[in-house]
């Protein structure tokens, strides 16, 4: 009898360490938070590194230069208002580059990458792409009695959206500054 019971529970012993096995393999590792990239640092100056953009602003202003907020995701904005003008003109530019952290995935997974995330980011978007360019760009265009332009810009691990607004200004112009713009943010956040 005590046979039996020995063998019995090497058996069990047995089915469930093979159990425990498969399980584990089918699982895979746990994923820690150190297996989770982190997003990269973008330069302190990275609005005063855009450059001069005074030739997208109207001729008599006098603020030549982005306010720059955040540490992780950078926002460079200025902004005209009318107002301040002595001709009816008035422009708004903001830059957003946001650089992507890896993702933790689902069990068995292991975590996205900050690439792949920053290229969902982008998939998301529903406004056209635009074609030929050198990073993959997507558009959205208001015309009224001023020109908005949207544009989002993917490269690795960063995007960048430049919100362009102006008047007056040719639409097709407002969108070559903006990508412009995304493109230069591009190559000095590297």
């Amino acid at each position: 009898m005590a046979s039996a019971l020995v063998r019995g529970t090497a058996i069990a012993c047995g089915v469930a360490a093979v159990a425990g096995l498969g399980i584990g393999i089918a699982v895979g590792k746990p994923v820690r938070p150190a297996d989770v990239q982190p997003a990269r640092l973008l330069p302190k100056d990275l609005c005063a590194r855009l450059g001069d953009i005074s030739t997208l602003l109207p001729k008599a202003t006098t603020v030549k230069a982005f306010t720059q907020l955040g540490i992780t995701e950078i926002t460079c904005a200025i902004d005209v208002p009318e107002q301040t003008q002595p001709t009816f003109s008035a422009a708004s530019i903001k830059i957003r580059i946001t650089p992507y952290a890896g993702r933790e995935a689902g069990p068995g997974q292991p975590p996205s990458t900050p690439l792949e995330v920053a290229k969902q980011a982008f998939a998301r978007k529903p406004w056209p792409t635009v074609p030929d360019r050198p990073y993959p760009t997507k558009v959205d265009k208001h015309v009224g009695q001023d020109a908005r332009v949207a544009v989002l810009v993917y490269r690795a691990d960063l995007t960048v959206q430049v919100d362009y607004s102006a008047h007056p200004i040719d639409p097709a112009t407002a969108q070559q500054a903006a990508q412009v713009l995304a493109d230069r943010a591009i190559w000095e956040s590297q």
